[in-house]
């Protein structure tokens, strides 16, 4: 027909996912190679990677990833799609120890997370997947933090942030963080359990597209304190704070016995789960997931993730480290960042938001169930 008119698809833009190098002389650069050696991966982001072509080379050669090539930059603002972007943060010499903890790899561990946090706050990468660092040889005036989660919450000026431990059978989030275990119960509060609710809660609506989410909360004594025989955090903090959120309209449950619960199918009727201490949630969260684990910052403006795992000082060098999970944390990275802009768009529109809204009678038998469970004790 005259008048017909032929239909243009544009291929959508990939992402720009920046990667930092971790230390050096650990696994870090082999899961990033090994991740990134399938250029059909390519089809999903374009990944930006900071650290040293140099560094790089010589894993690529140790690894005998020969077809991997680089495409040396000087900003993220160069980066081409299609390739495997280099930015050369670090331009001395730096000697690889592979499986030791040297000064250097601290140093240009760091290097590369200033780069990248830099291009990330400036919107130059839409998302940044860190390596693992060394938390020791990291440490400097510049870097006086436990963890990443720690440095991005400052660098981006963020008090309400989780980590939250992802995989494909659940989402674990901590409300002590990397904290002495004797620091835990005076830390645990009302008002901070009820801060990690309301950041857990809006994360799993945003970031992960679930439109009523349930959420577990863990009691801190064994048996959740057994009605206060074996502890009253449960009955004085813990239950109150519960209460309120569920009053403010988040379906959160609990408090649950950690043992239980996760020794049952229970912790897969919930969207998210809060631990009240690191081990609590990350032993069972490791157990089920240690190779396909991803670690997310929720409650930052900008989306960050990281493997699972850590530096593995002991695999370094010896072309065995798996790479699943670093990819993984490049997927979920993506799915947030794409997740979000959706969430943002639908509300924005007031007719889209009154859809969400919409209880229905299979919401309302779950919460039932599940309420129900939550004045059981689960031994």
């Amino acid at each position: 027909m005259e008048n017909e008119q032929e239909i243009q698809y544009e291929k959508i833009k990939p992402l720009r996912i920046g990667i930092t190098h971790g230390d050096v002389n650990s696994v870090s650069y082999e899961v990033i190679l090994k991740s990134l050696q399938d250029s059909r991966i390519f089809e999903y982001f374009t990944p930006v990677l900071y650290g040293s072509s140099k560094v790089a080379s010589y894993h690529r050669k140790a690894l005998n990833l020969a077809e991997i090539n680089f495409n040396v930059i000087r900003g993220a603002e160069q980066a081409e799609d299609d390739k495997i972007n280099l930015v050369n943060v670090i331009t001395q010499e730096i000697k690889v120890d592979l499986g030791q903890s040297t000064d250097i790899a601290g140093k240009a561990a760091f290097m590369a997370l200033e780069a990248a946090s830099l291009d990330l706050a400036e919107g130059k990468i839409d998302a940044l997947v860190t390596g693992p660092i060394n938390k020791q040889n990291i440490q400097s005036k510049d870097f006086n933090f436990p963890g990443h989660t720690e440095y991005f919450a400052q660098k981006f000026q963020s008090k309400d942030f989780l980590m939250l431990m992802v995989s494909n059978s659940m989402r674990i989030g901590v409300i002590t963080g990397h904290v002495a275990l004797r620091d835990v119960p005076s830390m645990i509060t009302e008002e901070l359990i009820l801060q990690k609710i309301h950041i857990m809660h809006k994360s799993l609506s945003r970031d992960f597209g679930i439109r009523r989410p349930r959420i577990a909360i863990m009691g801190l004594n064994p048996h959740a304190g057994d009605k206060g025989i074996l502890g009253i955090e449960e009955e004085t903090i813990i239950i109150p704070a519960i209460q309120k959120a569920f009053e403010q309209g988040i379906l959160a449950f609990g408090p649950y016995p950690a043992d239980g619960f996760f020794g049952s199918p229970n912790f897969k009727e919930f969207d998210g789960i809060l631990a009240m201490f690191h081990d609590q949630g990350l032993i069972p969260f490791k157990a089920m997931a240690f190779q396909s684990g991803v670690n997310f910052t929720a409650g930052l403006p900008h989306v960050r993730t990281s493997p699972s795992h850590g530096t593995a000082f002991e695999l370094a060098g010896k072309n065995i480290a798996s790479s699943e999970s670093f990819r993984e944390a490049i997927y979920l990275a993506i799915d947030v960042v794409r997740n979000r802009n959706m969430f943002d768009e639908i509300t924005s529109n007031p007719l889209k938001i009154s859809a969400l809204d919409e209880d229905n009678d299979a919401d309302k038998n779950v919460i039932k169930s599940l309420t129900d469970q939550s004045d059981e004790t689960v031994l």
